[in-house]
């Protein structure tokens, strides 16, 4: 057994489930002990990316999220089910809130703990492995993997083998007999309601950039790919043909579009002499593509050159009007000389 503690909060967890062409079902719960105006113990269940419902204790209903005001996913649960896997996880939160409270010597007043429970199905309908991680305070303290039988078990809470035996065994014949089981039940009830959405692919917009910082001069590249979904993709800056190494890259964060969509940006910040001496492409792999998609540097001028433009149209009104003027005054001259006028400006 492996004795671990990490440092990474729980949404920033990375869970090396999804591959590609597989769907996953996740369960996140919050437990919250302390004066909040939030409810003790809630969880959210997601169909990939795709919210699909959420349980809260305060009125002890979960609520589905419905793809349109016609179409319900309430029958894809047993409600019994759900029950009995709600009350166990809200039980689990309060005992390890006990722990860390008495053995740990706890003193917050807010204490919150967060569970992340996945399950994933392979793209040839195979049930693959399910996932637990548990964190407390934003930090992941113990993370359980489970597949045909056999699991994996990571402690970072300072528990010796023979105090957590009891709660591990416990825990195996609820994952073999209930988690699991009822997780890939659901998930693939989910994709029958669901699939003509998370299943669908949409390519990628993707441009390579050059990123001015003022008039005189570069800074960098930017890869750009927005507009695709799944959300899953591969975004890779190459100089000379060759990668280039990931602590020179900045951005790679996945953000979401207002229309379903995903967006990535990955930055390379160089001099001007140093972009004059190479060739810099930007490659993508994504499920919508049927090959690997380069595409080379393309010219953004940015904001500096905002305001030469906005000069140079400045200028441009003022010959127009300027001509109109003399024009003008050169029929209003014309008039009066052929009447006998004098005209003064």
């Amino acid at each position: 057994m492996k004795v671990r503690l990490k440092k990474r909060g729980m949404w920033g967890m990375k869970v090396r489930l999804k591959k590609r062409g597989s769907h996953s079902l996740a369960l996140l719960s919050v437990y919250i002990k302390g004066d909040t105006p939030f409810p003790e113990f809630s969880f959210t269940l997601k169909l990939d990316d795709i919210t699909v419902g959420y349980f809260n204790s305060g009125t002890k209903t979960y609520v589905p999220r419905s793809l349109d005001n016609t179409e319900e996913d309430e029958h894809v649960i047993d409600p019994n089910i759900l029950k009995t896997v709600s009350s166990y996880i809200h039980a689990d939160h309060e005992d390890r809130h006990l722990y860390v409270k008495y053995d740990l010597n706890l003193t917050e007043n807010i204490y919150v703990e967060q569970r992340l429970v996945v399950c994933e199905l392979l793209d040839n309908d195979k049930p693959g492995q399910i996932i637990t991680k548990n964190a407390i305070g934003g930090s992941t303290m113990d993370e359980l993997y489970f597949y045909e039988g056999k699991y994996t078990y990571q402690n970072g809470l300072n528990l010796t083998a023979e105090k957590l035996k009891p709660h591990l065994d416990l825990s195996l014949w609820r994952y073999g007999n209930m988690y699991y089981p009822a997780c890939i039940e659901t998930l693939r009830g989910y994709l029958k309601k669901r699939g003509n959405q998370v299943k669908r692919k949409v390519k990628p917009r993707v441009r390579l950039l050059q990123r001015r910082r003022s008039v005189s001069g570069w800074d960098g590249v930017t890869c750009l790919a927005t507009g695709f979904y799944p959300r899953h993709i591969n975004l890779t800056i190459l100089r000379d043909g060759q990668t280039v190494p990931d602590h020179l890259i900045t951005g790679g964060e996945l953000l979401p579009n207002g229309d379903g969509t995903y967006q990535m940006r990955k930055s390379l910040e160089l001099s001007e002499e140093e972009q004059k001496k190479h060739n810099y492409t930007c490659t993508v792999t994504h499920l919508s593509l049927d090959n690997k998609l380069d595409v080379l540097l393309d010219l953004d001028p940015g904001e500096p050159i905002v305001p030469i433009v906005g000069s140079v149209v400045a200028a441009l009104l003022l010959v127009c009007v300027i001509a109109a003027v003399c024009w003008i005054t050169r029929r209003r001259k014309r008039r009066a000389s052929s009447q006998g006028e004098y005209i003064y400006i």
